[in-house]
């Protein structure tokens, strides 16, 4: 939920009364009226809204909706207060269409649609554009029935993401200079309780996926994929055996699983688990019910399980619906490869450099890997740690180079130009890293080198940063036909749960592996990677060799910036510096927001102003 602290000032009500007045009867307006006001009412009469609408048309709700189920217990405690009072609470979702009301709050017994398109301008339509707490009184709406209302609203977010889910708004009858809303408190708690119980059901539900996939994967060399259209877990042996086409195909699945429930208002005791939206054929085979052991559900009846047929001749998918409190929340999928064969290794290869199957990764690799096999100079160029040098030595090791001369002019000075030109002569392969550090003179040396045999066996691998010299930028257009762009990590985050095992050190006697729970997998996948895989790297090693405690990694155990995510904007200098205060604060007092607000010297209603400012 974001929020303000304060509300502007606004100007006196009367005169805005008179302005729309003369705006309905198309007369000019006087000066003083706000920009913004002036062009929600000019939206409002665009969209052919009726300033003396009597009976708003009622859209079509959601037969079932993941907000109104989270925020009910939340609004139904709320509810016996209202009725006494003269204020109305109001929930909608993200198209403003009204979920849930309760209260005598005056004129809104008719609308079942806040839109701007139904309605005209109003605090519920300003919130959702402008993410952040608006109130509207009197006059500044649209509609005559609302000149002697006073609303204001809130913005309820997505704890995942952010994402604007619907909104709480909070009338009452017409108070002229409150500031705030008198029911701004209200709106602000119901919102943040509301987000609360969505992040407790989120993590439930990502518990429970997790728990139907290791069940699953608890057979030796089983091929398990588990899905819910946002989260990815893939046991070792499916990560061998699929392909990105099949692993997409069950990826659609698991989205249509999701599009389905919510397209047909399945209610949360609805047992029709059948897909939609997917060009696959399936059979119906067996339900599965996370709660007991994989192995037994194939002998129960009520057909809800069926089988996918997936591309590129992986096999067979038996995909099966996890439920939690009767709703179904993701699937299962069981792979076996066709009948006869042993399961197929699909591309991929057990070391860091290699490991990913996002399209800029296999893109970039493919296109090297072609390159490589005609053993002509290949430059590989990318940001810091994106993985140059180690691709570059599968690279020669696939081919069979298995003795480079490897130079790293990062090193210091290079040895004399004379060795490499003895190595080439050899027909040894020369891999030199780092060569924007080289010296003016040994580029004008390998220059030199290559006009004389443009066929050496030269692998290189450039960053690029300040502009580069003559001597360096001829280097650099010689190989530009023959160079490969590493992609940077951030550009390809789906990789990150294939590198994670592959950059852990080694099994250690009584130190089980690094597992991840969902949410930390979620906040790595966010984190830009400013330092990409070598940041990734130091990463996972420090966790591994300093972790106190057993269990898959939580999101509270990652470093500050890769816990919070990234920022939403760009922050100022003083705004950072004020970022990194709280969160050490929130740090020193285990998360505790009340004591972290003390110890800054702030109101706690400061801290969440700014914890939500910062997108924390």
């Amino acid at each position: 939920m974001t929020t303000t602290e304060e509300s502007p000032a606004r100007p006196a009500l009367t005169p805005l009364r008179q302005a729309r007045e003369r705006f309905l009867t198309g007369r000019p307006l006087p000066d003083g009226v706000p920009d913004e006001l002036v062009a929600a009412w000019r939206r409002a009469r665009f969209f052919g809204v009726r300033h003396d609408l009597t009976e708003p048309s009622e859209p079509l709700l959601p037969a079932r909706s993941a907000l109104l189920t989270a925020a009910r217990p939340v609004l139904e405690r709320l509810a016996p207060a209202l009725a006494s009072g003269q204020s109305s609470l109001v929930l909608t979702d993200e198209r403003l269409r009204v979920l849930w009301s309760a209260g005598s709050g005056p004129g809104d017994e008719k609308c079942h649609d806040l839109s701007e398109q139904e309605v005209g301008h109003n605090s519920a339509a300003l919130a959702l554009r402008t993410r952040r707490r608006a109130e509207v009184h009197g006059p500044e709406h649209f509609l005559d029935l609302w000149q002697d209302v006073s609303a204001v609203s809130v913005p309820v977010l997505a704890p995942e993401n952010g994402q604007v889910l619907g909104t709480v708004t909070v009338a009452c009858g017409l108070c002229t200079g409150c500031t705030p809303h008198p029911g701004a408190a209200l709106a602000e708690a119901t919102a943040t309780a509301v987000e609360a119980e969505l992040l407790a059901r989120s993590r439930t539900t990502e518990r429970v996926l997790l728990d139907a996939f290791q069940r699953a994967a608890a057979r030796p060399g089983a091929a398990v994929v588990a899905l819910d259209g946002k989260n990815r877990l893939l046991s070792d042996a499916a990560a061998g055996m699929l392909s990105p086409g099949a692993v997409a195909v069950l990826e659609r699945t698991a989205a249509a699983n999701g599009s389905e429930r919510d397209a047909t208002g399945a209610s949360e005791a609805d047992d029709s688990g059948e897909p939609a939206g997917t060009s696959e054929t399936y059979v119906p085979s067996e339900p599965y019910d996370p709660s007991e052991p994989y192995d037994s559900a194939p002998h129960r009846s009520g057909s809800v399980a069926y089988d996918l047929e997936l591309p590129d001749g992986t096999g067979t998918a038996r995909v099966t619906p996890v439920r939690h409190e009767g709703a179904v929340i993701g699937v299962v999928a069981v792979v076996e490869p066709p009948t006869g064969e042993a399961a197929r290794p699909h591309a991929r290869q057990p070391r860091v450099a290699l490991a990913g199957r996002s399209v800029p990764w296999r893109h970039t690799t493919a296109k090297a890997a072609e390159l490589a096999r005609s053993r002509e100079p290949l430059l590989l160029t990318g940001e810091r740690g994106t993985g140059k040098t180690a691709l570059a030595r599968e690279l020669l090791t696939a081919r069979g180079d298995l003795d480079p001369l490897v130079v790293d002019a990062a090193e210091g000075p290079v040895d004399e130009p004379t060795i490499w030109a003895t190595a080439l002569a050899s027909d040894r392969a020369l891999l030199l890293r780092h060569a924007e550090r080289l010296a003016q003179a040994d580029v004008a040396a390998l220059n030199s080198l290559l006009d004389e045999r443009p066929d050496a066996p030269l692998l290189l691998t450039y960053t690029p940063g300040t502009p580069p010299g003559p001597c360096l930028q001829r280097l650099l257009d010689t190989l530009a036909a023959r160079s490969v762009a590493l992609p940077a990590l951030r550009e390809r985050p789906d990789d990150i749960r294939e590198l994670l095992p592959e950059l852990a050190p080694g099994p250690v006697p009584g130190r089980p592996p690094l597992t991840w729970t969902l949410d930390a997998l979620r906040a790595l996948e966010r984190h830009p990677w400013p330092g990409n895989i070598t940041e990734l790297a130091h990463l996972v090693r420090a966790l591994a060799e300093h972790r106190q405690v057993a269990g898959p990694v939580r999101r509270a155990e990652l470093p500050d910036p890769v816990r919070e995510g990234p920022a939403t904007r760009q922050l100022s200098p003083m705004e950072l510096a004020e970022r990194t205060a709280i969160l050490e604060s929130l740090r020193r007092h285990g998360g505790n927001k009340a004591r972290a607000a003390a110890a800054l010297g702030i109101a706690r209603a400061t801290l969440y102003r700014k914890l939500r400012g910062y997108s924390l």
